[in-house]
């Protein structure tokens, strides 16, 4: 849809408000909590036009900590009445804007308020009183919280490496969750939402019905009481799939925040499909809810911001030839597509662990893609990672022009065959670091697509081995777990996302019941635990195939390790390899870890060091061997 030019009739176009311009802070006041400003301005309603209250006024309020640092210029956003999550109001005079503070203490705020045609996306307008250049104040008390909860290590961060790293704490963070069901929030309890999708006809001169929209029901179970629903007990079923995924041990999930046109067609932020220039208000307020609730169960938040089908295919996309309405400007970061980066970055910009992917299978143009990245940078206070995801066929084309001081790319989010996981990783941490700007490189997205990581054997009558047919060799999840898991992360990569493929149980775009992977997720759970709790120093390590004689990265075995002082040996199918350990003295510890059962360390005993060692796995399964200097 093009941007409407028009020249809006401010002069009474809202009826008074009372308390206009009353402000108050809102949330438990804390270090790297959701601190709410919410300021009683201009009634509105969600499909104005004259003015918009999304397009026309420009509301951002800048927070600073006494000690002068830090400062964030937060963009603010039209809440409707305040409480629409439970209301589902589309008008109102309530204007919210979010900070989670790093440091306790004294913050100030000061609001900008401005209109004006397009005054929010031209950083332009007119000040509007009595809104514009209030000040005040409020006090930061210390978190609080401890263990998975994001609130206790604080917001997570590019740090100039492979590992994306916590503000609060100092350390890194490795993934594992669920790339799928990619259409997560077309869920029937959120307001505004529909199935645009048609399924098979029963006969075939009867119309296809509209597809059913999701209600994560079979995660009913895994609902408690305490934690958070809207509209009397909606919500209950993704609450508790978010609760279900944490409990597995995994911290991350992905989901599209936009598919108009695209394989789910179900999910867009605005208040019809079409219409890009006026915002959902309650819709989004229950999205909100559920990053919330993510963020405090330590799920990290993967936006993916629009869908292949989203594209303006100039770029050669093969799954579509033709040009795509539903495509924010034509693929431009203009009018349509900063507002929407800029409501979304205002409406969970304080979430403290997230990235913004540019696309699912992104097919832009290298400049479009800049364009997109860079907008994204400048609008984010908290700058967040910024990634890309494309087909494995374009990855060269695409990634090569957007690396180092190319781009605001912070990492990438690869699709791969599973088998490959190890070598591809290993190629764009080298290519990135080359360049001079270290990519996050993740693994989301497992291929054959027909049918991705599979599901437990005998899941829904699985027995357990995926047959993609001419598209790939037969594989079980136990191959997932061995050089999709364990090849990534001895790759140096930052973590997995796995993807469930067309057409096996519980596949992409049909999901709603996260057990169909439970012995996957368990595995993933299983591996950052042992790098957790082996202390791992994740920013000094670095993959070292070669120490094990495997210089071409297949997949016989990995070494990941800190040379002379720490080396993680992976071996597939056990057996032996040869570590050399010929150049660095002293004496080592051998442990063997199990990648199956977790727990500690077995058969602990000294190697020494100059000359190489033979590491003998305890069985024909797949161990871990923890080479240690004493």
């Amino acid at each position: 849809m093009a941007f409407a030019l028009f020249r809006p009739s401010f002069a009474g176009a809202q009826p008074a408000t009372p308390g206009a311009g009353s402000v108050k802070i809102e949330g438990e006041l804390k270090q790297w909590h959701k601190v709410t400003l919410a300021l009683t301005g201009p009634y509105a309603r969600e499909r104005d036009t004259r003015p918009n209250p999304f397009t026309d006024y420009r509301f951002n309020v800048t927070f600073r900590h006494e000690s002068g640092q830090p400062g964030y210029r937060v963009p603010g956003y039209f809440a409707a009445d305040g409480d629409a999550a439970n209301t589902s109001a589309d008008a109102g005079s309530v204007w919210r804007a979010h900070l989670s503070p790093d440091r306790p203490g004294r913050w100030s705020y000061r609001i900008e308020f401005a209109q004006g045609p397009r005054a929010a996306i031209e950083n332009s307008g007119t000040p509007l009183a009595p809104f514009d250049g209030l000040t005040g104040s409020f006090m930061i008390a210390a978190t609080d919280k401890a263990g998975r909860d994001f609130r206790a290590p604080g917001r997570l961060g590019y740090a100039g490496g492979r590992y994306l790293r916590f503000g609060g704490t100092g350390e890194y963070f490795l993934k594992a969750g669920a790339d799928s069901p990619e259409n997560l929030l077309g869920y029937a309890d959120f307001d505004g939402t529909r199935s645009n999708r048609r399924g098979p006809a029963a006969q075939p001169e009867e119309a296809a019905p509209l597809m059913a929209l999701k209600t994560w029901a079979p995660h009913l179970r895994d609902w408690r009481p305490g934690d958070p629903a809207w509209q009397d007990g909606k919500g209950r079923g993704l609450i508790g799939a978010l609760n279900y995924l944490a409990s597995t041990g995994c911290n991350a999930f992905s989901f599209l925040t936009y598919n108009a046109g695209g394989d789910g067609d179900d999910v867009w932020p605005f208040v019809e499909r079409d219409d890009p220039l006026h915002y959902d208000c309650s819709k989004l307020d229950q999205w909100q809810i559920v990053f919330d609730h993510a963020t405090a169960l330590g799920l990290h938040l993967h936006f993916k911001l629009e869908e292949t089908e989203n594209d303006d295919n100039r770029a050669g996309n093969a799954a579509s030839t033709i040009d795509v309405p539903a495509a924010l400007d034509g693929g431009d970061t203009g009018p349509e597509r900063r507002l929407y980066l800029r409501e979304l970055i205002a409406r969970f910009g304080h979430e403290l662990a997230l990235n913004w992917n540019l696309g699912e299978e992104n097919s832009l143009e290298t400049a479009q893609q800049r364009a997109m990245a860079q907008y994204i940078a400048d609008t984010d206070p908290y700058h967040h990672p910024i990634v890309l995801h494309t087909y494995p066929n374009q990855q060269v084309h695409v990634y090569r022009p957007l690396l180092g001081d190319k781009s605001a790319l912070t990492g990438v989010s690869l699709q791969y065959r599973w088998e490959v996981s190890h070598q591809r990783v290993i190629q764009w941490i080298g290519e990135s670091a080359a360049a001079g700007r270290p990519w996050v490189v993740a693994h989301d997205e497992q291929n054959p697509p027909s049918t991705g990581v599979p599901p437990d054997p005998g899941w829904e009558g699985f027995d357990g081995t995926a047959r993609p047919g001419r598209n790939g060799r037969p594989y079980t999840p136990d191959d997932i777990r061995k050089f999709t898991l364990w090849g990534t992360l001895l790759a140096g990569g930052g973590g997995v996302e796995y993807y469930f493929g067309s057409t096996l149980p519980q596949n992409d775009l049909g999901c709603q019941d996260w057990r169909s992977r439970h012995q996957s997720w368990t595995w993933a759970g299983i591996a950052l635990r042992f790098f957790r709790e082996q202390n791992i120093p994740l920013g000094e390590m670095a993959n070292a195939d070669h120490l094990v004689g495997n210089p071409q990265h297949d997949n016989r075995c990995y070494c990941f390790a800190r040379p002379g002082e720490l080396y993680l040996v992976y071996l597939p199918a056990g057996g032996t390899a040869e570590l050399d350990l010929s150049g660095v003295a002293g004496a080592f510890s051998l442990g063997w870890f199990n990648p199956r059962e977790g727990g500690t360390l077995l058969e602990t005993k000294d190697i020494s060091g100059g000359t190489k060692a033979n590491l003998t796995a305890p069985s024909a399964d797949d161990w871990l061997a923890v080479v240690r200097k004493k």
